[in-house]
């Protein structure tokens, strides 16, 4: 019998219900119970998930400190477990988890379509940055200066570092990167691209992305392969060899397409490099999340030497090293009279310490309310795989700094916080810059793979590029309404 394509889906309740709170409520919970019980029925005592679940959120991390660190993987292995319990695949004869999904034949099978680029592979490692092509020495006296500032870990630095002493490892025709999400921002599709890279581009089939998409790949000196949902005039399948007949818009709905994308990518020879970088509003993003989770976990059971790539949020709470913990308590002791003043009128509400103590790790807590407990679910769903991935494989994970990017400006507070986040030593990046940055850190991850580490915050410490919100002398959730207050005022930034 053929079936048209399900839909990846939160589990009903009694009612017939899908409820994005529920879900993420029950997961939370269901993350926390083997390492701390007390903390897990905090979770489900939670009354009111979309405003309460910050404190929840920051938990997973507490509690992943324990037993020297190594509880990380514990809240990582059983959050997940959860995650792929809960989360439906509906079709029209049922309900399937996504792993009983991807084992099914799929739905429909994925032609290719292949843009090959024209262009001169880069072959230094250049980074744009305020209008300049950073190279060479400029190239390092900016990462000194990121560092000194408190913008980026040195550890970031030093893997930059190593890219630029080694020209040769931006070559990537060893491997392919397949990027879920291609035409994001903050993805490395255009970089791996300009080195002459061969990219798997998976994203939605909408016409302006796909123009943007392959526009760039064709000035590019590497080839761009994206699936295509062939239809034919006949309605049937195409010839064997043609696919002349075919229009339409390449791309595939990973929310539905989930083991078509499966099959169309283990078609192709070689190793591949799994890249996330898709985003989706509201309650799809989690949904998107753990589709995307599920791809991975079956292509990587087909291809052990598949990798893993993952860009984590600098609006997240992290556990972070002593280093950051002392600069950011000095520069709080620095601060002027009158943010202290300001701390004080406001009952503490404002300006309030990044970190109470000198803590090792300490806790740096960047959640912003307004991005919402299912932009912090979906985040944590792909650092929890990063983690449990890193164990047995190679995954590519640094913390990326915070960007202007589309997604971001549209939301009028943030815009505006970001606008005067300045003020408080945290330097908002530019997608350019931004997307570039992380593809280095990319090829550094892919050519020299580290074991993991006993503790999982230190592998997610490493390399970061959090624009200096782990080092700032406020907290961010008390600085950035000020920082709002006064972007606000600033003239309008194109």
């Amino acid at each position: 019998m053929h079936h048209t394509p399900g839909l990846t889906e939160f589990p009903a309740d009694d009612t017939g219900r899908r409820s994005s709170s529920a879900f993420g409520q029950a997961v939370v919970a269901d993350a926390l119970r083997p390492a701390d019980p007390a903390a897990a029925a905090a979770a489900e005592r939670e009354t009111d998930w979309r405003r309460g679940y910050l404190r929840h959120f920051k938990a997973l991390v507490e509690t992943g400190l324990a037993a020297d660190g190594t509880a990380g993987y514990e809240i990582a292995e059983a959050g997940l477990a959860s995650v792929q319990a809960r989360m439906r695949y509906v079709r029209d004869d049922g309900e399937f988890t996504l792993a009983q999904a991807l084992l099914a034949a799929p739905e429909r099978a994925l032609e290719t379509v292949e843009v090959t680029g024209t262009g001169t592979a880069e072959r230094e490692l250049v980074l744009p940055y305020r209008g300049e092509q950073l190279r060479g020495d400029s190239l390092h006296r900016q990462l000194d200066s990121w560092v000194t500032a408190g913008v980026v870990e040195e550890s970031c630095a030093e893997a930059v570092r190593e890219v630029a002493a080694n020209p040769d490892w931006l070559d990537l025709n060893d491997q392919q990167l397949v990027a879920l999400g291609a035409g994001a921002e903050m993805g490395p599709v255009n970089a791996v691209l300009g080195w002459g890279g061969t990219v798997l581009a998976v994203d939605l089939p909408r016409p302006d992305l796909w123009q943007r998409v392959s526009g760039a790949a064709a000035k590019s000196a590497g080839r761009l392969l994206a699936p295509f949902a062939a239809t034919h005039p006949s309605g049937g399948s195409p010839a064997a060899g043609g696919s002349s007949a075919v229009s339409g818009t390449p791309g595939a709905d990973l929310l539905r397409d989930l083991g078509a994308v499966a099959q169309w990518l283990l078609s192709f020879d070689g190793r591949l490099i799994v890249g996330n970088y898709g985003y989706a509003p509201g309650a799809a993003y989690p949904r998107l999340a753990a589709a995307v989770d599920a791809l991975g976990v079956h292509l990587r059971h087909h291809r052990p030497d598949t990798a893993l790539a993952v860009l984590a949020t600098p609006t997240d709470v992290y556990a972070v090293p002593a280093s950051a913990v002392a600069q950011a308590r000095t520069r709080y002791q620095d601060r002027s009279r009158l943010a202290g003043v300001t701390g004080t009128l406001t009952g503490g509400r404002l300006l309030r310490p990044n970190y109470a103590c000198d803590e090792a790790p300490g806790i740096n807590d960047s959640l912003v309310p307004q991005q919402g407990p299912n932009y912090a679910l979906a985040k944590r769903i792909h650092r929890w795989r990063a983690t449990l991935a890193r164990r047995d494989g190679v995954v590519s994970f640094a913390v990326a700094p915070p960007t202007r990017t589309r997604s971001v400006i549209s939301n009028r507070m943030l815009a505006a916080a970001y606008a005067g986040a300045h003020l408080f030593d945290v330097e908002i990046f530019e997608p350019a810059t931004a997307s570039k940055l992380m593809a280095t850190l990319l090829v550094h991850q892919i050519r020299k793979p580290r074991p993991a580490h006993p503790a999982a915050w230190q592998d997610e410490a490493l390399s970061a590029a959090h624009g200096g919100l782990w080092r700032i002398a406020y907290n961010p959730r008390t600085a950035l309404p000020l920082a709002a207050v006064r972007g606000l005022a600033l003239p309008h930034r194109p």
